[in-house]
């Protein structure tokens, strides 16, 4: 296993679970310059985009929190198992999730890939749509 990237990866998370709106400005020391950011609502390329959907995040979320609880690497790829938790309109809202790295020969970041269930963390938490996700969701469960 590459010394190297294995403590980029660990430079990488430590930035994730510590990151704050004072600190996203250092983004760019940890991705390339034309990374790839990809999640269920946004799929962008370049720090600066990347750093709008994170500023995105914080200016409509507090409270946030991100915890990785199990991490692996396999040559330049990253695995993250991670939890997110927030306040989201006046209310906790938490999930959990995992991510795909893939870091360059230098270490940085090439691409960053999120994998979470935007139906029941999000898309459920929404008045009329919640109601019929949740009643669809039901119908289709094994009882």
């Amino acid at each position: 296993m590459n010394a190297d990237l294995t403590d980029a990866a660990n430079r990488y998370r430590r930035f994730l679970e510590t990151l704050t709106p004072e600190t996203l400005d250092r983004l760019p020391d940890y991705v390339a310059e034309d990374v790839r950011f990809k999640d269920p609502f946004n799929d962008v390329r370049g720090a600066d985009a990347m750093q709008r959907v994170f500023r995105h995040m914080f200016e409509n979320v507090g409270d946030i929190r991100f915890a990785v609880h199990h991490m692996a690497l396999d040559g330049g790829t990253c695995f993250m198992d991670w939890r997110f938790e927030g306040r989201l309109g006046g209310r906790d809202w938490s999930f959990d999730g995992a991510s795909v790295i893939t870091l360059d020969a230098e270490g940085r970041v090439a691409a960053h890939i999120d994998h979470w269930d935007a139906g029941s963390a999000f898309y459920e938490r929404l008045p009329v749509i919640g109601w019929l996700l949740a009643r669809i969701r039901g119908r289709l469960a094994i009882r």
